[in-house]
């Protein structure tokens, strides 16, 4: 339970720096925020695991919070060229 409260604090904080580096207004409520902060950090992991050339089975590989600030900044990157609103 406290691994689940860890990852919903680590991605509402990855989430609100990539909404203040992000240039422009990004308009999305708590919830979002959290998930673009934890989709961040996964689709950072996910690349860090392929690169280093182990797969995903083998443990996930924790990205740092700088490569999630810029994975969370490419999701609304991706999001905003797919108007998607934010």
């Amino acid at each position: 339970m406290l691994n689940i409260i860890g990852i919903i604090c680590s991605g509402l904080f990855v989430g609100v720096l990539a909404r203040f580096f992000y240039p422009g207004a990004v308009d999305m409520g708590f919830w979002m925020t959290v998930l673009l902060g934890v989709g961040g950090a996964l689709v950072v992991g996910v690349l860090a695991s392929m690169s280093s050339g182990q797969g995903l089975r083998e443990g996930f590989n924790r990205a740092g919070c700088f490569s999630s600030l810029l994975g969370a900044m490419l999701l609304i990157f991706i999001g905003r060229q797919l108007g998607w609103g934010f």
